[in-house]
């Protein structure tokens, strides 16, 4: 218990936009440190774990939120408090994270690593709000959104059989990496362009003179 001043993340804000990844982050660090009941109704955790998780809580939101909530003592409380003002962040972020999901598309991104972690914010927005979203809907999401040219490919990944998307990752990085090196050796020496070795040439000149 000692050590959970150190684990650092950004306060809950004012306006609670970041509710939902600091919730998870909070869990996170109070479960790391066995002190996760304290947020749960009828505990019996001690006074001295409610106090340290208490003084936790207050340390981890907006300045203003802290003077708000200054006379609240109990960390259950003040969990249940902010949940019931900032919880229907879920109605606000649901519709704009079913769009952005409608419109993610593989395509339109030139790097693979850029894809994923759009993939994976959206991914994460909608399970917070309820929603399933299943390895197979994630890989399929990928796979139906390649670009048409890459048609061959695409069957070629669906053949591999993949369970989870991660798997799917690592095949569009190496494959991406390899593209990268073959267009640098493309670029560094472009086709038809290297030299006719001197050697060639004498051996040319020699067979004129004969």
């Amino acid at each position: 218990m000692a050590n959970i001043a150190k684990f650092e993340f950004p306060a809950l804000n004012i306006t609670g936009e970041n509710y939902m990844p600091w919730t998870t982050h909070v869990k996170r660090r109070l479960k790391s440190m066995g002190v996760l009941e304290t947020i749960t109704e009828w505990n019996d955790c001690s006074d001295q774990d409610k106090a340290k998780v208490d003084v936790f809580l207050h340390k981890h939101i907006d300045e203003m939120l802290q003077f708000e909530y200054s006379n609240f003592e109990d960390p259950y409380v003040l969990w249940e408090d902010l949940k019931s003002r900032f919880d229907n962040q879920r109605e606000v972020l649901l519709p704009s994270a079913r769009d952005e999901w409608n419109n993610l598309r593989f395509q339109d991104f030139k790097k693979v690593n850029e894809y994923t972690s759009a993939l994976f914010r959206i991914c994460s927005t909608l399970r917070f709000c309820g929603q399933t979203v299943t390895e197979e809907d994630m890989l399929e999401k990928t796979f139906y959104t390649f670009h048409a040219s890459n048609i061959n490919l695409q069957q070629q990944y669906r053949l591999q059989r993949f369970q989870r998307y991660s798997d799917l990752n690592s095949f569009l990085l190496v494959a991406e990496k390899n593209n990268e090196l073959l267009m640098k050796n493309h670029q560094a020496r472009p086709t038809g362009s290297l030299a006719i070795p001197e050697a060639n040439v004498v051996i040319n000149d020699d067979t004129k003179d004969s």
